[in-house]
C-alpha cells in the first residue's frame, strides 16, 4: 500500500485523469524502463491545473529529466510563452528536447544544461510559476533565489516534499530513501512554511506537493 496515498485512491484519481495523451504515456512508460524519478500523471495534471489558474506565461523548472513534467507545464502556456528548464545530465536534456518536439511543445521549451545552482545566477525573472523537482539537497540552498525570481502572486511548486512519508519522525520502518535527502527535505519543509515572502500549503498527492504562493508586497 502507498504510504501517502492508498493504492486503491491512487488507481480511481489515475482513472479519473483524461489530461494525458498518447505522448505523454509513451514517454512516462519510457521513463519507467530507465526507473528515472518522473511525476506521476497526478501531479503533471495538477501542474497543468495551476499554471492555467494563474494564466502562467514565463515558467522556471528545476530538473527537467526527460521532459515528462515539462510537457505538462508548456502545454499551459500561450503562444509566446516560455517553458525554462534545467537539467544536470546533458544525455537526459537530450531526450527530453527530443520529447518536446514529439508533443509539439519544442517552440516554448528551452532546456539549459548544466548546474542549477550556478545557471540560476543568469537567469532573468521574474516567472509565473516555479517548479522545483531537481537534487532533494539542494532544495534548501536554492530557496532564497527561486524566491526572488518569482513575480508576487506566483506560484513556487515543489514535488517529493513527503518523500514516501519519511519525512514523518516514526512513521516509516525499513527506510529505503537516502537519508541525508530526508533530512535536506524535511529542513525545507520547516524553512519553506516558515519563509515570511511565501503561504504555503501541502497536498498529499503521490510523494507530497508543495504549493506556495509568493505573498504581494506591500
Amino acid at each position: 500500500m502507498g504510504q501517502i496515498v492508498p493504492d486503491a485512491v491512487e488507481r480511481y484519481l489515475s482513472a479519473l485523469n483524461h489530461l494525458a495523451d498518447p505522448v505523454l504515456k509513451q514517454i512516462a512508460e519510457d521513463g519507467a524502463l530507465e526507473d528515472l524519478p518522473l511525476v506521476d500523471a497526478e501531479v503533471g495534471a495538477l501542474l497543468r491545473v495551476l499554471a492555467v489558474s494563474i494564466g502562467a506565461v514565463r515558467i522556471l523548472e528545476i530538473g527537467t529529466a526527460i521532459g515528462y513534467s515539462g510537457i505538462w507545464l508548456a502545454g499551459a502556456l500561450p503562444r509566446g510563452g516560455l517553458l525554462l528548464t534545467i537539467e544536470m545530465n546533458a544525455d537526459r536534456a537530450a531526450v527530453a528536447r527530443e520529447n518536446f518536439s514529439r508533443a509539439g511543445v519544442a517552440d516554448r521549451a528551452n532546456v539549459m544544461v548544466g548546474d542549477a545552482s550556478r545557471l540560476l545566477a543568469k537567469v532573468a525573472g521574474p516567472f509565473d510559476l516555479i517548479f522545483q523537482d531537481g537534487d532533494k539537497k539542494m532544495y534548501v540552498p536554492l530557496l532564497d533565489r527561486l524566491v526572488e525570481l518569482l513575480r508576487p502572486g506566483g506560484l513556487l511548486v515543489t514535488d517529493n516534499v513527503l518523500w514516501d512519508g519519511e519525512v514523518v519522525p516514526g512513521f516509516v520502518h525499513g527506510k529505503t530513501r537516502d537519508a541525508a535527502d530526508t533530512a535536506a527535505i524535511a529542513d525545507y519543509n520547516e524553512r519553506l512554511n516558515a519563509h515570511p515572502q511565501l503561504m504555503t500549503a501541502i497536498v498529499p498527492l503521490r510523494d507530497g506537493v508543495a504549493i506556495s504562493v509568493r505573498k504581494p508586497a506591500l
